[in-house]
């Protein structure tokens, strides 16, 4: 498997950025280190072009015919290496180097066979019904039950691209632009890949057990009441409520499931963690209001996000994908003691990144870094030159779970 060409561009017309696009991949496929007859594309557009969707893919299809497969979506922004186009009109392309028997596109059209493959690519409508749990159900039809993707974001059509053609060359048995519900791709056992998720947040408190709570209400936490608690672990009160409002609004809250600590052994959120907004304060039952259901047994801790945190957790989970496939630098022993992110698959020395997919929040972007793209300048610094796609979605996909204000970084390595 050699390197996956990759394009970019921005442009006012779709044709003219497409044209830019298809340029750039050309010549790289021209190049001895990269694929020159890739089957699977991964496209990405920013809503700008939503409304061409249909006609923008047509034109690849027919500018690309060795290229059979199709997977992507639309978001607020694109992400490639070093650079994000975000809030203008872009699109970013990626031609994938996999063996027809090593992947499988699927849709609401094409669902994917149970336990065929062991990792996913998933894009998803954020107004499809039921939505988590059918994320869930999808992680449970890979044998690793490992998940990555996220959810479109526009403010016209969430569009995704799905077209799986039932051999190279031959007739295409469905795809397009679809609107609602999952596609994506899924990967057979011979596609080795490394995921990691980026919180972009740092406790700032102890992580403490929900004892007592009433739907979206925390109560109690372990025996303390758990407003009394926040403004201890906070060190505000509401004497002073124009202070503690702000610093309220600035807080997050980091929740795991029962019997599960979401506090890393490097004191960084785990990457079971689900971050949540406070959306209210209860001062009668002196209770905290959150943005997600909660049940007795969850665990708790509050949060700050800035930009020295969102970088610090970006950087550790660059140098953990680093050091996988470095391994003469560092022993696996000392790799899995420094994460605490099972992957599906380790690779083996002498292994190299041939592409890579970066799901990223629209909360995020290079402003919350420090600049524009400030965050795919990070990404670029620790892990080198290689070909990236991805987008910033309105959520997050990694394992079977939802997130929010994540980053989720997926690498495809070769040998």
């Amino acid at each position: 498997m050699k390197l996956f060409p990759c394009g970019h561009a921005t442009h006012p017309q779709w044709r003219m950025a497409a044209g830019l696009v298809l340029a750039q991949l050309q010549a790289q496929m021209s190049l001895p280190d990269y694929a020159s007859q890739p089957r699977l594309g991964l496209l990405y557009i920013t809503d700008h072009y939503a409304t061409q969707a249909q006609a923008l893919l047509d034109h690849l299809r027919q500018a690309l015919p060795g290229v059979s497969d199709w997977a992507g979506t639309v978001g607020i922004g694109v992400a490639v290496n070093n650079a994000e186009y975000f809030d203008e009109p872009a699109m970013a392309l990626m031609l994938c180097d996999f063996k027809p028997e090593q992947y499988r596109v699927f849709s609401g059209v094409s669902p994917l066979p149970s336990a065929w493959a062991d990792a996913a690519l998933v894009h998803a409508d954020p107004n499809t019904p039921d939505l988590a749990e059918l994320i869930a159900e999808m992680a449970e039809r890979t044998q690793q039950g490992y998940l990555f993707g996220g959810l479109s974001a526009s403010r016209s059509r969430s569009v995704q691209f799905a077209v799986r053609a039932e051999n190279a060359g031959g007739a295409e048995v469905n795809g397009g632009v679809l609107e609602g519900g999952l596609s994506g791709v899924a990967f057979g056992p011979s596609v080795t890949l490394l995921s990691r998720v980026t919180q972009g947040c740092q406790p700032v408190a102890p992580e403490r057990e929900i004892s007592e709570s009433d739907g979206h209400v925390v109560l109690k936490l372990g025996e303390e009441p758990a407003l009394e608690v926040m403004l201890g672990d906070l060190g505000i009160s509401l004497k002073d409520p124009q202070k503690a409002i702000a610093v309220v609004r600035s807080t997050l809250v980091g929740l795991s499931a029962a019997g599960q600590s979401g506090v890393g052994r490097a004191g960084n959120l785990g990457n079971d963690v689900r971050v949540r907004h406070i959306i209210g304060l209860d001062p009668l039952r002196q209770g905290v209001a959150i943005a997600e259901h909660l049940e007795p047994g969850m665990r708790l801790t509050f949060c700050s996000r800035d930009v020295q945190a969102a970088r610090a957790d970006l950087v550790r989970v660059c140098a953990e994908i680093r050091e996988a496939l470095e391994p003469d630098m560092l022993s696996m022993e000392a790799i899995n003691a420094l994460s605490d992110d099972p992957v599906p698959t380790v690779p083996q020395a002498g292994q190299r990144i041939a592409g890579a997919v970066y799901v990223s929040c629209t909360g995020r972007g290079g402003p919350h870094f420090g600049g524009p793209s400030a965050e795919m300048q990070i990404i670029r610094h620790a892990l080198g030159d290689v070909p990236l796609v991805g987008f910033f979605a309105a959520g997050e996909i990694a394992r079977k779970q939802l997130y929010g204000y994540t980053g989720v970084l997926t690498v495809f390595t070769t040998d």
